[in-house]
């Protein structure tokens, strides 16, 4: 099988996946009107007993899924406001779409959370409240608590990431640096009944991670905050209004974040309505119909990215070795949301580190391939969804005098691949459920 013909099956293979995760599709899965009763799950709602309805969100998806919205209730919808990643809006009718800067917090994203608290105000105990959240949602819910200025929250955004923190621990910290965040959006609109319809871009669908939990209780507290900036060699580094709140939080002069019991929660309901594994079950189906042995190894996969690009490379080795776990022509999927420390100056993101990581594992070998890319069409501060790479890779590298080694140890993997013609760029795709794997042997 030819590179060509690998790397199209792969693009194909995406591509699935991609639809799988479309917003519009998720909601309408999940979210069913007829005849002035409203279906969410396993539970009913009469439009008519409530005096307004309302719709508020953020994160990559929240636009679509607010256009989903739309066409399920017309009418029914009195006005909201989402908050989406700047570079992807969508135009809707009565519901008011803000762009903002992410993964970094922008000051578009503070004003825009300063409209959406302002539009809270106007909400009372018999409406109701349609809170569409999806990954991204944190940085774009700007609303620093005590003292903390957006540069300081920036700043603190910029050193966790780099750090290599999980997402799970980033909004550990976020999430008590928060005035909306961690349980806190149930309590401002409390006594409204609240619905959110998730799209999870979190290992395990963790509804307390997922943008920083802004409508369920929060397990976690102020002091496992500060345990996870000395954990990660940071606390000196943060700036003194963040370090100075989480000090005082922990010794209990600022309130802890909504726990479970809150009388906040009473009237919410919080439903996942899209995931990695949904996208990847998709992968799997249509690299069956491409005549492709497919095994759907995980979708929890994280963990810095070098160190996974091993097990890859492992991997490979053993698929062209002994037709193990599956027999050529084999496609491996996988997903979740690794990590990058960074440690160089160069341009990149998770997955097109773990792509180069994994070119240096399979130079040589014949008939690998692999992708990494990100449902959300964007990998790290670059405008690339993630990238390819073959056992061709390093030799054409070469060629061009580009020495894998140096791009991987600069972080730059960005300027390794784009000259290759090998990075996958999609743009926006209005939804985010973390990152897609696929190992491919031909």
């Amino acid at each position: 099988m030819s590179q060509s013909g690998l790397k199209q099956m792969a693009l194909d293979i995406f591509h699935d996946a991609l639809l799988a995760a479309d917003p519009i599709e998720a909601v309408h899965r999940h979210f069913r009107v007829k005849a002035g009763l409203l279906q969410i799950g396993d539970i009913d709602y009469f439009l008519n007993q409530f005096r307004s309805i309302w719709v508020i969100g953020a994160g990559k998806a929240s636009g679509r899924m607010a256009r989903a919205i739309e066409e399920a209730l017309g009418e029914w919808v009195a006005a909201g406001l989402v908050i989406v990643k700047r570079g992807g809006p969508e135009k809707l009718k009565r519901v008011q779409v803000r762009e903002a800067g992410h993964p970094i917090p922008d000051s578009s994203g503070l004003a825009a959370t300063a409209e959406l608290l302002e539009l809270l105000k106007r909400i009372g105990k018999d409406d109701l409240v349609i809170n569409l959240i999806s990954g991204g949602g944190s940085a774009l819910l700007v609303a620093p608590a005590g003292d903390i200025s957006l540069e300081d929250s920036r700043k603190t955004t910029e050193l966790m990431l780099r750090a290599g923190m999980r997402i799970d621990e980033v909004n550990t910290i976020r999430k008590h640096l928060s005035r909306i965040t961690g349980g806190r959006l149930a309590r401002l609109v409390y006594p409204a009944t609240i619905i959110s319809l998730v799209l999870s871009d979190v290992i395990g669908d963790r509804l307390e991670v997922i943008a920083s939990g802004p409508t369920v209780p929060d397990t976690t507290t102020f002091g496992q905050a500060i345990e996870l900036l000395k954990r990660y060699r940071i606390p000196d580094q943060v700036p003194e209004s963040v370090r100075k709140f989480l000090e005082q939080g922990a010794a209990g002069v600022f309130e802890e974040t909504p726990k479970p019991g809150d009388q906040a929660f009473e009237r919410a309901q919080n439903l996942v309505i899209g995931s990695n594994l949904i996208s990847l079950q998709a992968a799997k189906q249509r690299a069956q119909k491409l005549g492709l042995n497919s095994l759907l190894l995980a979708s929890t996969v994280q963990g810095e990215a070098r160190e996974i690009a091993k097990i890859y490379g492992a991997l490979f080795r053993e698929l062209k070795k002994s037709n193990n776990p599956v027999p050529a022509p084999a496609c491996v999927i996988a997903g979740g949301e690794p990590t990058v420390s960074v440690t160089g100056d160069g341009k990149g993101g998770r997955c097109q580190e773990l792509a180069l990581a994994v070119a240096q594992e399979i130079d040589g070998l014949e008939g690998a391939f692999f992708l990494a890319a990100g449902t959300d069409g964007s990998d790290g501060p670059t405008d690339a969804a993630g990238a390819m790479a073959d056992w061709t890779t390093i030799a054409r590298a070469k060629s061009q005098n580009l020495e894998a080694k140096n791009f991987l140890l600069r972080n730059d993997s960005f300027n390794f691949f784009h000259p290759l013609g090998d990075l996958i760029t999609t743009g926006p795709t209005g939804t985010n459920v973390m990152d897609l794997h696929l190992l491919l042997v031909g």
